[in-house]
């Protein structure tokens, strides 16, 4: 039996130990939202240029109609 108590107490002084844990755990946290944000913006402007192309195509002036479109 003594040895269970001296491995519940060893437990048990194991979990009272102060660490990086929360730090660690924050840091990972507040880096994927940041992360999460920037692949907003980045993309958010990719966007905005695809609506461009659709005032030529409804009969809009284009002055390089012979030009093929992938190039």
């Amino acid at each position: 039996m003594p040895d269970t108590a001296d491995a519940a107490a060893a437990l048990l002084a194991a979990t009272a130990q102060q660490g990086p844990g929360d730090t660690l755990r924050i840091l990972l946290l507040v880096s994927m939202v940041g992360g999460a944000l920037l692949a907003w913006f980045l993309l958010r402007g990719y966007r905005s240029g695809d609506t461009a192309g659709d005032e030529t195509a409804a009969g809009g002036t284009d002055t390089d109609r012979g030009r093929d479109a992938n190039a």
